[in-house]
C-alpha cells in the first residue's frame, strides 16, 4: 500500500469520526488530558462547537499533573469543563484490587457522568478508548457497554498511532505525549490499594519524569517498587549517582526495595500474570 493510500484511509476514518460525533447533537467527552481523549475532545469541539464539553474525573488515583493539564487545556481553548470527584476507594471491594477493578471504577464513574449529563441536557457521553484497546484485558469496557457510553474512536476504527498522526496534523500538544493510566493499575492484583500507596507511586513516577525519563511506570508489589522505563533508557541506571539517588528518594517515599524491570516499559504488564494463570488453568 502506498503512503498516499494510507493517508487516504486515515482521513476516511477521521471523517467517519466527525460524522459519528455530529450525530450525537451534544456530547460530554471523558477527558484525562491524554493523547486519545485530547484528540477526541478537539474533534468534538470542532464538529459540535459549544455543544461539546469536557468532563474530568479526579481522585487519588489520578495524578495532579494530569488534572492540571486538563484544566489548562480547557481554559486555553474556551471549552466548558466539568470536574467530577470519583470515589473509587469507597466502592465495595475496590481496595482489594480484584481483577475486575477497572469495571468497578468505570461503572461508578460513568454512572456519575450520566447523572451530570442528564442535569445539563447533554445527549451523549464519549470515552477515548481506541481500536488497540480491544487487544488487552480491559474490564472497564464492559461497564462502558453496559451503561451505553459511546466509544467513537473505536467505532471509527482508529488505533493509537493513527490518533497520534492525526493529532500531529491538528497541532495538538499531546501528539507525542507518553501514555499514562490510572495509578491503581500499578498494583499487583489482590494487593490492597490505599491512599498512601497511591501517593508513593505518584511521587516515584513524578521523580522519574522530572529526571527526564520519557515513559515510566512504577509498579508496586508490597513494599517493593518495580521501575519500568523505555528499553533504550535502561542504560541510564548504570550511572551510580542516578541509581543511588533514585533508590534513596523512593526509599524516602516509603518503598523498602527498589528494582528495575529488565524488559522495560510495556502496557498491561500486570496482566501478564493473568495470561500465565489462564495457561496454567488450561493445562489442569
Amino acid at each position: 500500500m502506498t503512503n498516499q493510500a494510507q493517508t487516504d484511509i486515515l482521513h476516511e476514518k477521521y471523517n467517519k469520526l466527525r460524522a459519528i460525533l455530529a450525530s450525537y447533537g451534544s456530547v460530554a467527552v471523558a477527558f484525562s488530558s491524554g493523547v486519545d481523549s485530547t484528540f477526541l475532545l478537539d474533534t468534538a469541539v470542532d464538529v459540535l462547537g459549544d455543544k461539546a464539553a469536557a468532563v474530568t474525573a479526579v481522585s487519588c488515583s489520578f495524578p495532579k499533573r494530569e488534572r492540571d493539564e486538563a484544566q489548562e487545556y480547557c481554559k486555553a481553548h474556551g471549552i466548558r469543563h466539568y470536574i467530577v470527584e470519583s470515589e473509587e476507594l469507597d466502592i465495595d471491594g475496590f481496595r482489594h484490587n480484584p481483577v475486575n477493578r477497572c469495571y468497578l471504577c468505570k461503572k461508578e464513574l460513568f454512572t456519575k457522568l450520566k447523572d451530570l449529563t442528564a442535569r445539563e441536557g447533554i445527549r451523549e457521553i464519549a470515552e477515548g478508548s481506541n481500536l488497540d484497546d480491544n487487544g488487552d484485558y480491559r474490564p472497564g469496557l464492559l461497564a462502558v457497554a453496559e451503561l451505553g457510553i459511546r466509544s467513537p474512536l473505536r467505532e471509527a476504527g482508529l488505533g493509537k498511532e493513527e490518533i497520534r498522526l492525526l493529532s500531529k496534523e491538528r497541532n495538538l500538544p499531546t501528539w507525542d505525549k507518553p501514555s499514562y493510566a490510572c495509578l491503581s493499575s500499578r498494583f499487583v492484583y489482590g494487593e490492597e490499594i490505599t491512599e498512601k500507596k497511591l501517593s508513593m507511586v505518584d511521587q516515584a513516577e513524578q521523580l522519574l519524569i522530572d529526571l527526564g525519563f520519557r515513559q515510566v511506570r512504577v509498579r508496586i508489589h508490597g513494599n517493593l517498587a518495580r521501575i519500568e522505563v523505555l528499553p533504550d533508557e535502561i542504560a541510564r541506571f548504570s550511572d551510580e549517582t542516578l541509581r543511588r539517588s533514585v533508590y534513596e528518594q523512593l526509599h524516602g517515599f516509603g518503598f523498602a526495595y527498589v528494582t528495575l524491570d529488565l524488559m522495560g516499559y510495556r502496557t498491561g504488564s500486570m496482566n501478564e500474570v493473568l495470561d500465565r494463570q489462564a495457561v496454567s488453568a488450561g493445562r489442569t
